[in-house]
C-alpha cells in the first residue's frame, strides 16, 4: 500500500509505511487516531496493545478485535489492515501475543494456546469495559494464519460474544508442504519433553513462503520485532496439537464468517478452509479462494491484489453493520 506514496525503493525505506518521519505523522495523514499501551492479563503477563480508531468526526460503525500470526506482531506490516479499516469506520484493537512483538515471554515460544485465548478474551472484554459506547456495536474477530485458528477457539470458548469473524488463511491445519516429515515429529516430541524452548525445528523460511512480491520481502524482513529463528520445539508441538483440535471442531463453528485464502498458499492448507466452510453450522458463511495468491494476502501480494482482498473484507463488513 505504501510504495505508491514513496518514490524511494523499499531498500531505503525507514519504516513499513515509507519515510514519513513518525508513526503519528503517518496516522495523521491517514485521518485516524491510534494508541498503544501495555495490558496486564489475568495471569499477570504484560502484553503490548494497540488501537486504530476512526477520526472523532466519524464514530465507529463496528469493533474489530484482531489476532496476528506466528512470529509476527502488530507494529509492522500488520498495521496496514487496521489502518485501512479505521479509515472506513471500524475501531480496531489488537495485542502482541505472548512471546511475540513487545509482549512478555520468550520470543516465539507458545507453551499453551489455551492461555493465549484467555489473554485475548481478557483484553477484548477490558476494551469494552473501558469504552461503554462500544457495547451495542457489532463486534468481529479478525485473525491471520495462527491468529485465525485462535479466533475460532475464542469463538468456541465464548460463542455469543462476537457477531462474526474474518479469517485470513486460517491455520486450521499446517500444510504438509511445511510440516516436518516422519520421523522428525516423533523425534522432536521426545526431545521437547526435556528442552521445549530449543529452536531447532527444520522448516522453510515462512517469510519467503508467504510473500510473493520480492520488494515486500525486503520490507517484511526489516521488522525489528519479528522472530526469524527456527521454530521452538514446544511451540511447534502446541501448534500441531491445536490445529488437530481445531480440525476436529469445524462442525461446531456457528457464527457468521468470511474466509479468505490463496490457492498458492503453502503455509496453511486452503482445502481445510473449504472443509471449514462445508462443515460449519453457520448459516451466514462466505469463502473466497484467490487464484495464484500466496499466504500473505494483505501485504505480500501486489498492491492490486491487496486492494481486491481489502474490498472483499469491507464489502462483507458493510453488509453486516
Amino acid at each position: 500500500m505504501e510504495e505508491k506514496q514513496n518514490n524511494k525503493s523499499p531498500q531505503t525505506q525507514l519504516y513499513y509505511w515509507g519515510n514519513t518521519p513518525t508513526e503519528q505523522d503517518y496516522y495523521n495523514l491517514q485521518g485516524i487516531k491510534s494508541t498503544k499501551s501495555f495490558f496486564t492479563s489475568q495471569r499477570k503477563l504484560t502484553l503490548f496493545t494497540r488501537s486504530w480508531l476512526p477520526s472523532a468526526k466519524n464514530p465507529p460503525r463496528g469493533i474489530i478485535f484482531m489476532v496476528h500470526g506466528y512470529a509476527n506482531d502488530i507494529s509492522w506490516t500488520f498495521q496496514a489492515t487496521p489502518i485501512h479499516l479505521a479509515k472506513n469506520g471500524f475501531a480496531c484493537f489488537a495485542l502482541d501475543l505472548e512471546g511475540h512483538g513487545q509482549s512478555q515471554g520468550l520470543k516465539a515460544y507458545v507453551p499453551n494456546v489455551n492461555f493465549v485465548i484467555d489473554d485475548c478474551l481478557s483484553f477484548f472484554k477490558f476494551v469494552l469495559t473501558q469504552n461503554p459506547e462500544f457495547q451495542d456495536l457489532p463486534k468481529f474477530l479478525y485473525g491471520e494464519s495462527m491468529g485465525g485458528a485462535i479466533c475460532l477457539l475464542i469463538h468456541l470458548k465464548s460463542p455469543s460474544m462476537f457477531n462474526g469473524a474474518i479469517l485470513i488463511a486460517p491455520m486450521c491445519k499446517i500444510s504438509d508442504k511445511v510440516r516436518p516429515r516422519w520421523p522428525i515429529p516423533q523425534f522432536l516430541t521426545i526431545l521437547a519433553r526435556f528442552a521445549p524452548t530449543l529452536a531447532i525445528v527444520p522448516t522453510a523460511d515462512l517469510l519467503d513462503k508467504s510473500v510473493k512480491v520480492p520488494e515486500k520481502k525486503i520490507i517484511g524482513g526489516m521488522n525489528p520485532n519479528r522472530y526469524f529463528g527456527k521454530p521452538r520445539l514446544g511451540t511447534v508441538l502446541e501448534l500441531l496439537r491445536v490445529t488437530d483440535y481445531v480440525s476436529s471442531k469445524l462442525c461446531d463453528v456457528n457464527l457468521p464468517f468470511l474466509i479468505l485464502h490463496g490457492s498458492a498458499d503453502v503455509v496453511t492448507d486452503p482445502e481445510v478452509s473449504r472443509e471449514l466452510y462445508q462443515l460449519a453450522k453457520s448459516k451466514d458463511k462466505t469463502l473466497k479462494i484467490y487464484e495464484g495468491m500466496m499466504h500473505s494476502l494483505l501485504f505480500g501480494e501486489t498492491d492490486e491484489n491487496v486492494e481486491i482482498v481489502r474490498s472483499d473484507i469491507l464489502a462483507w463488513l458493510n453488509d453486516r453493520c
